[in-house]
């Protein structure tokens, strides 16, 4: 199993800023002290390059975020301030989740990125801490490759990928699944291929149910060769913008549902953290790390003679 880090690529934020940056840094230590008992690899995240980004993104937004044109109104929508530091790690982010796919699918059956899950970001314009959408860059980069045809991004994060299912409406090789906090941000919600709204404070169970049933009609509906799993720390009954409320236990059922999936359909499966707001850092930790320990399950499930 191949682990990308962009850790090492620090995103300056103002002080007081509320994005709690330090949860890369706190889960790459984390993952490093485990990596070698899982036989997993720990490897600096590769950059992706102009050709990779517009498949997805338009020539103007690239252009503004690689050059630093971006307005003041552009960077306040998107929730950081430019610099050249940001313009590095966007794409650092990106190729962390290109190159996690293009393994799990070449045949180390999962890939991890430890960032990603930037899924509020549009083709021509970011939004809510998203700058590229790694996850259908990374989609687009598999396919140009020639790896696989058809892909399904499970898109757990309790906020709806608004960015990922406009880009991919006319795209049928992309399906995308999302679960998500009905009355949570954004207020419009562009139309995925499935769409799975929960009413604020919904828990474990029905959360659960919901996932096994609509996990099941997304593969047959996609017939995905592989998955990307956008698996969000948020729906967190401790986030202070998740307004759901699993436990850490039912999100860690939650993650053991998506591998078991997975393995049962032969499925490589690309992983990135997403969000996590809990105003406990180590809480957003610990549900990150735990979902890499169910990654890493699988992994040596395949592995298995």
């Amino acid at each position: 199993m191949n682990i990308y880090t962009s850790d090492q690529f620090v995103l300056p934020l103002p002080e007081g800023h509320r994005f709690p940056m330090s949860k890369y840094r706190l889960l790459r230590e984390a993952v490093e002290q485990r990596a070698p008992g899982w036989g997993a690899q720990m490897l600096e995240a590769p950059r992706a390059d102009d050709v990779a980004v517009l498949r997805v993104h338009t020539p103007e937004y690239l252009t503004k975020v690689r050059d630093g044109e971006l307005s003041a109104a552009e960077q306040r929508r998107i929730g950081f301030p430019w610099s050249p530091a940001m313009a590095e790690r966007t794409r650092r982010v990106s190729g962390a989740s290109m190159a996690a796919l293009a393994t799990a699918i070449q045949g180390r059956a999962v890939g991890i990125n430890l960032a990603g899950g930037t899924h509020h970001a549009f083709a021509d314009h970011g939004a809510g801490y998203c700058i590229f959408n790694d996850s259908v860059i990374a989609a687009r980069h598999v396919q140009a490759l020639g790896l696989v045809e058809r892909l399904l991004i499970v898109d757990l994060d309790v906020h709806h990928g608004n960015g990922t299912a406009a880009i991919c409406q006319n795209d049928p090789s992309i399906y995308t699944f999302s679960m998500h906090g009905a009355r949570n941000y954004p207020a419009v919600k562009p139309r995925g291929d499935l769409d799975v709204e929960l009413a604020s404070g919904t828990g474990d169970e029905e959360y659960l149910r919901q996932l096994e049933l609509n996990l099941a009609y997304a593969q047959a509906r996609s017939r995905a060769q592989a998955v990307i799993y956008v698996a969000g720390a948020d729906p967190y009954e401790g986030d202070k913008l998740g307004l759901l409320s699993l436990s850490k236990a039912g999100l860690r059922l939650r993650d053991q549902m998506v591998f078991a999936h997975c393995r049962k359909h032969r499925l490589p499966v690309a992983v990135s953290m997403a969000g996590g707001y809990a105003p406990d850092v180590a809480d957003i930790v610990e549900i990150h790390l735990a979902t890499i320990e169910a990654a890493a399950q699988l992994a040596e499930s395949v592995r298995a003679p």
